[in-house]
């Protein structure tokens, strides 16, 4: 199993887990619905986060792909 599965597959349950617990506890109907928002909100925001690391350690392999083909280029002209 790859890890992004794993990762996803670990969100999900997190996420089920969390607004199944908020569900059943007894509070307000408006109690609950504020805190799955809530809830929901803190996972978006740590997802974009997960998301925006992904998107910078690719950028930075791409820039060291980049500067190691320009390199061979050069190498090979000469």
């Amino acid at each position: 199993m790859s890890s992004g599965k794993l990762f996803l597959g670990v969100l999900a349950g997190l996420a089920a887990g969390a607004v199944l617990g908020i569900l059943f506890a007894p509070d307000k109907g408006t109690e609950t619905r504020k805190k799955i928002v809530e809830k929901g909100e803190d996972y978006v925001d740590e997802v974009k986060e997960k998301f925006n690391g992904l998107i910078d350690d690719l950028s930075k392999k791409m820039d060291g792909v980049h500067s190691k083909a320009k390199k061979m280029a050069e190498e090979s002209k000469a």
